[in-house]
């Protein structure tokens, strides 16, 4: 019994785990303190917790809460942080009032907080995409990405005529832009310096148009600014094909590029589809033109733009 009445002063002598009273004290900040506590006794009595038990589960004695819980003296916010974590709440839960911070919100937050790090920007995007404000004024601009010979350019403008809206080629803005063509401005800017144009382009493209059909480079994805410029302001398509049906599309318009002493072009290939396959699956929609006719993938491509 004695030794039980020792642990019991020991825990409550603990300087970490004492409150400091306030003398003087200003009408709001005991305002804010006695609200605090009524806080966190909501929280303790909600989870069916007894003082003594919480004080265990947070490290502190009996007295520190019975002082918090009263509004009697100034918190230290190390101190408040163990309280939180035995209610199994953060910080923030503490200190919002509850009529700021409803239970929809927390349980929003506690959802986010268990989503891991790499998966946050896509949940971001989600949202931004169901919810922003500005979703309605997104949808009109359709942006189509992919690698070359997916049918950017023909189902864009396509696409375009039936909408009665501009196609526009990024590209082609980027050698307005420059006044050269693109293996010059690769040459003489070399990757980086083409993406930072080309998103200066796209901004200027944004801005200007409040409805348009966008083809956009395959490469936008790699640039981490430019793609998010992309998917927040545009309705993204994705036109996918297999690579064997890339590569054919391209020779067949003439352009003998890809084959061009390169006896390891489709390997090439293969290996950039599969390397941007992940970006290019965070635009709002895929559409596979691999095998289909143009008015198959242009009927489609009509049935996820056009409401």
């Amino acid at each position: 019994m004695n030794r039980n009445r020792t642990m019991t002063a020991e825990r409550e002598v603990k300087p970490q785990a004492k409150l400091q009273v306030a003398e003087e004290l200003s009408s709001a900040d005991s305002d804010f303190l006695a609200a605090l506590g009524r806080r966190v006794r909501e929280l303790r009595e909600r989870r069916g917790m007894t003082r003594k038990r919480m004080a265990l589960e947070a490290d502190v004695s009996e007295r520190y809460l019975g002082q918090l819980e009263t509004g009697e003296g100034n918190v230290s916010m190390l101190l408040l942080r163990r309280v939180a974590a035995a209610l199994n709440v953060t910080l923030g839960e503490v200190l919002l009032p509850e009529q700021e911070d409803s239970v929809e919100r927390r349980l929003i937050r506690r959802f986010l907080e268990r989503i891991p790090a790499h998966r946050l920007e896509d949940v971001i995007f989600r949202l931004m995409r169901e919810f922003g404000h500005e979703e309605a004024a997104r949808r009109k601009r359709i942006a189509l990405i992919g690698l070359r010979g997916a049918g950017k350019s023909t189902l864009g403008k396509l696409l375009a005529k039936e909408l009665n809206a501009p196609f526009i080629e990024l590209d082609g803005e980027v050698e307005r832009e420059t006044g050269l063509p693109l293996n010059e401005i690769f040459s003489l800017y070399g990757q980086a310096g083409y993406r930072r144009i080309e998103r200066r382009c796209l901004e200027r493209v944004i801005e200007k148009h409040e409805r348009a059909v966008i083809s956009v480079g395959g490469g936008i994805v790699a640039e981490e600014d430019g793609f998010k410029l992309l998917l927040g302001n545009c309705f993204t398509v994705w036109l996918k094909a297999a690579p064997e049906e890339h590569m054919a599309r391209v020779v067949a318009q003439g352009d003998l590029r890809p084959m061009a002493g390169n006896e390891e072009a489709m390997d090439d290939l293969k290996r950039i589809l599969a390397a941007r396959e992940p970006l290019y699956r965070k635009a709002d929609a895929v559409v596979d033109t691999s095998g289909q006719t143009t008015e198959a993938s242009l009927a489609k491509l009509r049935g996820l733009v056009v409401a």
